[in-house]
């Protein structure tokens, strides 16, 4: 179901999906008309920095880094030196680290990110399990099935 009028913060899987124009992606942008939105999609800086770097970990020539850096542009970037996100980042790994959690820093960033403007974050990974209803609302989409 399509949910035009949430807020989304796009993981970083969505972007590089988005990219690289597969099927996921395809299935993800029809399902959630995420470049037909008045509202555009927000992204972490956290997510820019990891799509840069994954575009050249993995030789991504000059066609599709345009691509991506088209993508960033259509974007709404979230700054983590802003003080709500900083909070929240502070919280986050705390209690990750009080309930044994395990969860990337750059996660963690993300997470805060979205929890701090009220976003919902869109993933196709389940790396934010333990913090979905106590710091963040999340759509999880299944790679194999991202129509559903």
């Amino acid at each position: 179901m399509s949910m035009p009028s949430r807020l989304l913060l796009l993981d970083t899987n969505i972007v590089i999906h988005l990219v690289r124009g597969s099927a996921v992606g395809e299935a993800l942008d029809s399902r959630f008309q995420l470049r037909a939105r008045t509202d555009r999609p927000l992204v972490s800086v956290v997510t820019l920095g990891e799509a840069l770097a994954f575009a050249q970990g993995y030789n991504w020539g000059d066609p599709r880094i345009g691509r991506l850096k088209d993508l960033i542009r259509e974007l709404v970037a979230v700054n983590i030196d802003a003080q709500p996100v900083l909070d929240r980042y502070a919280e986050i790994a705390t209690f990750l680290k009080t309930n044994g959690k395990s969860v990337s820093d750059n996660d963690v960033w993300i997470a805060a990110c979205a929890s701090a403007v009220g976003a919902t974050l869109l993933t196709t990974d389940r790396d934010f399990d333990a913090l979905v209803g106590r710091y963040l609302e999340r759509i999880w989409v299944d790679p194999r099935n991202p129509g559903v």
